[in-house]
């Protein structure tokens, strides 16, 4: 039983070939995460309606000395782009007027899913240490996936328009 305790079940045989079969072909996922992304946080830069985007590869100064001694951007920046909209209200909006993208808050699927912190994985935080952690009101996190990044863009873009 101590052994059990400590280490957990064993996984079983078929999500064992899952697993696998996943790694086998996260590498070449990897790199098509990591073009979307880019291409998606260079649009939300550039959108009126958002007001900051926190990506690796727009990181500029010391913040861009650690990107590159920290990540092979052979690969790109990785999948995970923060924005922040007008404020909680608007978040909300946005979330609601999603079509594409999955509002789930977990990360790591092969298709781009979208959270508003504040209001799923940050509702029991105090204001004060959420926004100490760069988490506002207005915050959206995406995990951006493999799907065509022209689907992801007008699934963004309807959903800004909306707010």
């Amino acid at each position: 039983m101590t052994w059990l305790r400590d280490t957990g079940a064993a996984i079983s045989p078929f999500a064992s070939f899952q697993l696998i079969q996943g790694l086998e072909t996260l590498p070449l996922r990897m790199k098509q995460h990591c073009a979307n992304a880019r291409i998606v946080a260079g649009v939300l830069k550039e959108h009126p309606k958002v007001r900051r985007v926190f990506y690796p590869g727009l990181f500029e100064g010391a913040d861009r000395e650690i990107v590159e001694q920290t990540l092979n951007t052979a690969y790109g920046h990785g999948a995970m782009v923060m924005f922040e909209v007008e404020d909680e209200l608007a978040g909300r909006k946005f979330i609601q007027n999603i079509d594409l993208m999955y509002h789930v808050s977990n990360v790591g699927d092969a298709r781009t899913l979208v959270t508003h912190p504040v209001s799923t994985t940050h509702t029991t935080v105090p204001r004060e240490k959420r926004e100490a952690a760069g988490i506002f009101g207005g915050s959206i996190r995406l995990c951006v996936g493999i799907e065509d990044v022209n689907d992801i863009l007008r699934d963004l873009d309807k959903a800004l328009s909306a707010i």
